[in-house]
């Protein structure tokens, strides 16, 4: 069953957003999204700009946040550096987990209004909505939080709310390499592995067959709609 959230600012029946901003920032490191992340979150806040969704593929990189366990971590940093792999600590929350090219990342920077666990329940029916437009079958598997496919994880979630907006978000599984995820216990979970789009489907789903669902899907969850722009149009508005 397809479920529409409402939650707070982002429900057009409590009150009349702004479109929202989507932006495709292509390749690019994990720090210097992080901090373009951040400037975007104190516009949010300030209110100098509406909700931003933020679409990005990442340099391999392990980051872990709040409930991180290091036994989690199979090699050492010396040696995930080795293999090309850099280990961020983040201020996200959850576990450690992979992120790397042809992974969609994807940083909805909203307003969220008091009720953090309503936002993770739409973040995951959002992904849901998302896997369903590609005929895959996503469910929710408490108490983890994410998408699974198959008894595989798709669609991996941790973010961080401050002043009511959200940071962080969910990395999509698309075409991406799933190896990395074998040097790690992802998101802490023991006994059960990861998969992709393309891996569920039998064909080529790449980052930007996904993005216009994801886009969709969170029209379809939250009612919002978006307007594109670039990454220099949102550094003016962020100024």
């Amino acid at each position: 069953m397809l479920v529409k959230f409402c939650v707070g600012a982002l429900c057009p029946a409590c009150h009349n957003p702004d479109v929202a901003l989507v932006i495709d920032l292509g390749r690019m490191g994990y720090e210097a999204c992080w901090d373009l992340q951040k400037r975007v979150h104190v516009a949010r806040v300030a209110e100098r700009v509406p909700d931003t969704l933020l679409f990005v593929e990442h340099d391999p990189v392990l980051t872990h946040g709040a409930s991180f366990d290091p036994a989690n971590l199979l090699l050492t940093p010396e040696q995930y550096r080795e293999k090309g792999i850099d280990v961020i600590r983040t201020d996200r929350g959850g576990d450690v987990t992979f992120h790397g090219p042809k992974q969609l990342v994807i940083y909805p920077i909203f307003n969220v209004g008091n009720d953090l666990h309503k936002w993770l329940r739409g973040l995951e029916e959002t992904m849901i909505h998302v896997l369903s437009k590609l005929g895959i079958e996503g469910y929710r598997f408490p108490p983890h939080t994410g998408v699974w496919v198959n008894n595989r994880k798709v669609a991996a979630i941790g973010i961080r709310v401050s002043r009511w907006v959200s940071m962080h978000g969910i990395a999509l599984n698309c075409d991406n390499d799933l190896t990395p995820f074998s040097l790690i216990i992802p998101c802490g979970i023991q006994g059960y592995g990861v998969t992709s789009l393309t891996k569920e489907t039998g064909g080529d789903v790449t980052i930007q067959d996904a993005m216009p669902h994801v886009v969709s899907s969170f029209t379809d969850v939250f009612g919002v709609e978006f307007s594109t722009v670039d990454r220099e149009e949102l550094l003016g508005k962020t100024a």
